[in-house]
């Protein structure tokens, strides 16, 4: 159990904006839950979203990583800076253009993640306990499913950087 508790928030009284409201709450439960998490990570959960960048995709320049991820340039290298010296991350020359950096995992980085996601995934079935996992399967499947339709080609990691982070360019 997490120090998380509902806010108790009623639900709206109007059939219109029930949609609105429970996003809005699942979102914002989920956020305080996955920033608890992730607080020991350099940038919190930023910093858990470039961590999963790095991991789960070909390795990515520093530039691409910060544009997909709506990261200020200057930001992700200070970011990067921390992870590296975390032994997250490492910047590797690219082969094809020796101005270019790519940002390639560790081991350690790969494990760091590997538990971050076990406890956000942890945190994701608390939060959803109300409901039985064959409920809980179909809300992720039709929540995805709405995502992807509302906003096609939409990149994941940076549509849930700008709306957990809501701004660009985080200081450091």
């Amino acid at each position: 159990m997490t120090d998380h508790e509902p806010t108790g928030s009623p639900a709206p009284s109007t059939q219109g904006s029930v949609v609105g409201w429970a996003l809005a709450v699942l979102l914002r439960e989920w956020s305080a839950r996955v920033e608890d998490i992730s607080r020991d990570l350099p940038h919190g959960v930023r910093g858990y979203q470039v961590l999963s960048a790095v991991v789960h995709e070909a390795p990515p320049t520093q530039a691409a990583l910060a544009a997909r991820l709506g990261i200020d340039r200057t930001v992700m290298t200070y970011l990067l800076d921390k992870f590296e010296g975390c032994g997250l991350v490492e910047r590797r020359q690219d082969p094809a253009d020796r101005r270019a950096r790519r940002i390639v995992p560790t081991e350690h980085g790969r494990r760091v993640l590997a538990e971050l996601d076990a406890r956000v995934a942890r945190a994701e079935d608390e939060l959803l306990s109300g409901l039985v996992p064959e409920d809980r399967r179909v809300l992720t499947a039709l929540l995805e499913h709405a995502a992807t339709r509302a906003a096609p080609g939409e990149d994941r990691c940076a549509a849930a950087a700008r709306s957990v982070g809501g701004r660009t360019s985080d200081t450091v």
